[in-house]
């Protein structure tokens, strides 16, 4: 069997913890019950360890226990604080303002809203793809009910200021709500800090389970109301109701925990990996770093080349390189990624760009090999074209 590939896509998502697994593993065939079964001892066990989650969750980003709500992931999450918002505040207002750069699981439920006769600000970002604080303070209108903007970009790994932007929403009486999902583990996040009203969380992006995630919904100060979109047994105070996947919130618990427990050491390390990429990418004319070379994630290197075909740059690569061009959400389209074309980039080179997701797995050796690899492929790629 021919060796795999080198993983440096985890943006996408991470390969899970063995540490994570093995506190998953006997949630799935000894401590089996349902949560929700109160009257036994299966139920009691599994409630604690939902407990037990619900808690380090709170922990991580400074709320209380009650307000962490379990979901199927970060998707469901967003979908659930901006489709509940708009339908509770619906006779305060019908605008909200996001950003362009979002995920496609915040832009498509405000697109969704559109056709329900919401209006959507979408704002466009400076071209190292942070927002404008002037401008988002001037777009708010008394009819405004949410903003929402990403902590970090799944693209370009670029870190929006979160405590100003919440203190702007304090300011005008506006709801704030923040896609965590590449942010949870690797920055510290603090919603009584950041004055953040809804936050959406995975566990998957943290070498955790896929298939689970949680919104957090603030309670009190103020006390934020949301418009259930699953109905059914009433789980999780009737906002999102399906029995709770006990080992996936485990796993959870274990995949937060471990990303805190590592997360000085882990951004230190990764920093000093994509640097150490990013300069041998570097060493190539035309090669540009996409969004702010300092306010990103650690593990982050998002770049555009000249004069290469990005399809035809990803195949050359694709034996030794586990990598995309942009989200892996939105990777079956033909279209250039949405994130670099609102930097202002040109179709061609939007398409030409690749993006490197190191993690906790990834070594100095891989990176090495790796930068030699992609400069080796992009000079034959121009030299090809040339010739031609």
């Amino acid at each position: 069997m021919s060796q795999r590939p080198i993983y440096l896509d985890c943006h996408a998502t991470t390969p899970m913890d063995k540490r994570v697994l093995e506190e998953m593993l006997p949630y799935f065939t000894e401590h089996f019950g349902n949560p929700s079964s109160i009257n036994h001892l299966y139920g009691w066990e599994a409630e604690a360890a939902v407990k037990k989650a619900r808690e380090t969750i709170a922990n991580a980003i400074n709320c209380s226990p009650e307000e962490i709500i379990f979901t199927s992931g970060a998707t469901e999450a967003n979908n659930l604080a901006i489709k509940g918002i708009a339908e509770a505040y619906f006779s305060q207002g019908q605008h909200i303002i996001t950003v362009q750069t979002e995920h496609r699981a915040v832009l498509d439920p405000c697109h969704y809203l559109e056709k329900l006769g919401f209006e959507i600000t979408y704002l466009p970002v400076q071209k190292d793809g942070l927002i404008d604080l002037d401008l988002l303070e001037k777009t708010i209108r008394p009819e405004t009910i949410l903003l929402s903007v990403m902590a970090a970009n799944n693209e370009i790994g670029v870190l929006q200021p979160l405590p100003e932007i919440g203190a702007i929403c304090q300011k005008h009486d506006v709801l704030f709500h923040s896609d965590a999902a590449q942010a949870i583990g690797k920055i510290p996040l603090d919603v009584q800090q950041m004055n953040i009203h809804l936050l959406s969380l995975t566990a998957h992006k943290i070498y955790g389970p896929k298939g689970i995630g949680a919104l957090y919904i603030r309670r009190r100060d103020p006390r934020v109301n949301i418009a259930a979109q699953l109905h059914g047994g009433g789980q999780e105070k009737s906002i999102r109701s399906g029995t709770l996947y006990t080992p996936q919130i485990v796993g959870f618990r274990k995949a937060i925990e471990l990303a805190l427990q590592e997360m000085e050491t882990e951004n230190k390390r990764q920093s000093q990996l994509r640097n150490q990429l990013q300069k041998q990418l570097l060493t190539l004319e035309d090669v540009y770093v996409n969004g702010h070379l300092t306010q990103r994630l650690p593990g982050n290197l998002n770049v555009s080349i000249e004069g290469v075909d990005g399809a035809a740059l990803l195949l050359g690569l694709q034996s030794i390189v586990a990598l995309s061009s942009g989200s892996a959400c939105t990777s079956t389209t033909t279209k250039p990624s949405h994130v670099l074309k609102a930097l202002g980039h040109s179709d061609k080179l939007a398409y030409g760009s690749l993006r490197f997701g190191l993690g906790r797995f990834t070594t100095s050796q891989e990176i090495e090999i790796v930068g030699q690899q992609v400069v080796n492929t992009i000079q034959s790629l121009r030299q090809a074209t040339v010739n031609y």
